[in-house]
């Protein structure tokens, strides 16, 4: 199951979020879910040129260029060049790439502000990618998360930051949220999940290739709403 599949089988209309919304990928066909306005959050510059091109003809999409963390602030963007060429999907606030000698990097400061700092009141999904940056993301949206109990798709990933799908399991966990992942045409509980096998690859851009299956997008929603979205969901 794809990130739009979840959203699109457990929408409700509200305020959607995309954080990490890079060009629009996913930004434009969650705009188009009925009664959906969609805040996309997408920092890197060059990005975020292409995702206003590409959204300037929905009036439902309004694009934010600061990044969410934990506390506001700025902080500094890290993208990893190879041969090159920007690997922009690689953009990071949680690590720098100083330790590969086999790429270089661009750096961009960068606006941080909480999501709580907003104060939306009707956020009903969240997908977020934000290349180890999770957490924070989602410690400066404690009281959103508790006010709206929105669904999330969340890709995670070890390689961009060690026991971030320990980590973020368990803060929402706290919250009163359930996290899954799905696997072989099936929703599997966490405790399936096995970092060791299902998701092996090098923190270093130029090495590719990773473990089969390799399992980086996971799914979370509020404990008491877990029989609806399980039966949304077969």
């Amino acid at each position: 199951m794809d990130e739009i599949t979840f959203h699109s089988r457990t929408h409700r209309p509200g305020t959607i979020l995309d954080v990490g919304a890079h060009d629009g990928l996913l930004t434009i066909p969650l705009a188009r879910l009925p009664g959906a306005r969609v805040i996309a959050f997408e920092p890197l510059p060059s990005a975020h040129a292409r995702l206003a091109a590409a959204c300037a003809a929905l009036p439902n999409v309004a694009l934010r260029r600061e990044a969410l963390g934990a506390a506001p602030g700025t902080l500094t963007l890290s993208v990893p060049v190879l041969g090159g060429v920007a690997q922009e999907q690689w953009a990071s606030l949680a690590k720098d790439y100083d330790a590969f000698a086999s790429v270089g990097a661009e750096r961009h400061d960068v606006a941080v502000i909480t999501l709580d700092s907003l104060g939306l009141q009707d956020v009903t999904h969240i997908k977020l990618d934000a290349e180890g940056y999770e957490q924070e993301v989602l410690e400066g949206a404690r009281d959103t998360l508790t006010r709206c109990r929105p669904v999330l798709s969340l890709e995670l990933e070890e390689r961009h930051r060690t026991g971030a799908t320990r980590d973020v399991p368990a803060l929402l966990a706290a919250l009163g949220y359930e996290t899954r992942f799905w696997l072989d045409g099936a929703m599997r509980e966490l405790a399936a999940f096995d970092a060791a096998t299902m998701q092996v690859a090098s923190a270093d851009p130029a090495v590719f290739g990773a473990s089969d299956p390799y399992v980086f997008t996971f799914y979370a929603w509020p404990e008491e709403r877990a029989a609806d979205v399980l039966n949304a969901l077969t």
